[in-house]
């Protein structure tokens, strides 16, 4: 085994470990929670990862995303991620799309994907990006932040769990904290590596609200 991966077990069995090496994994947005997710899951052992972003990073990126640095200003976000990506195995297998996600690009995107990861930062994106793992049968790994605050879901394919929890959305004014991104994607993370492992997600039709000001944690079922 990859000694970059032996501190995994027993958490993970070695079987486990060999089959996170045969997965791809598409995550859409390469930002706050989209750097954290590709760094979780590349030393998680994940063998391939789609990335996918149409933004460069800028100095109001800086508080919060792993990625925003000095070096990468003015960088594609997701040609960030994939480098990064690199440096810590340079046997993962990357593709990297420097567009956002649309209803144009879904099937050249979501192509030999096992399962998807929302990092993006809106409700129709999200909705839009339900509907497309809808169509294909992939699961899909919500994660939404502000402030303080995080969310996270796992989509069943088919249910439209976005669509009816975003029905009733009124825009706000968005902050975010560094701790709660990675906070968020960590989550996101753990859940979408029990999938691939083919294990039982805990919050499959559940959402998983943290209020990280107060320290209070609630999952609602729907």
């Amino acid at each position: 085994m990859d000694k970059r991966f032996l501190r995994n077990i027993p958490s993970i069995s070695e079987s486990e470990q060999e089959l996170l090496h045969g997965k791809n994994v598409f995550i859409a947005g390469c930002g706050g929670l989209g750097g954290y997710i590709c760094e979780y899951l590349v030393r998680a052992g994940v063998g391939a990862l789609s990335v996918a972003d149409g933004d460069c990073f800028e100095e109001t990126n800086f508080n919060r995303q792993l990625l925003s640095l000095q070096s990468t200003l003015g960088m594609s976000k997701s040609r960030a991620a994939a480098e990064r990506a690199q440096q810590i195995n340079p046997d993962v297998k990357l593709t990297v799309f420097e567009e956002f996600f649309s209803i144009e690009n879904a099937e050249k995107m979501l192509e030999g994907a096992d399962i998807v990861i929302d990092a993006l930062d809106n409700p129709s994106d999200r909705i839009l990006l339900e509907e497309e793992c809808g169509k294909r049968g992939l699961y899909l790994v919500h994660g939404a932040i502000n402030g303080w605050n995080a969310q996270v879901s796992v989509v069943k394919p088919g249910s439209s769990f976005l669509k009816n929890l975003y029905s009733d959305f009124l825009p706000s004014p968005s902050s975010c904290l560094c701790p709660t991104p990675a906070i968020c994607a960590g989550l996101q993370a753990a859940e979408a590596l029990k999938i691939l492992c083919g294990r039982v997600s805990s919050l499959e039709g559940k959402l998983l609200f943290a209020d990280l000001l107060n320290m209070e944690f609630e999952i609602i079922e729907f």
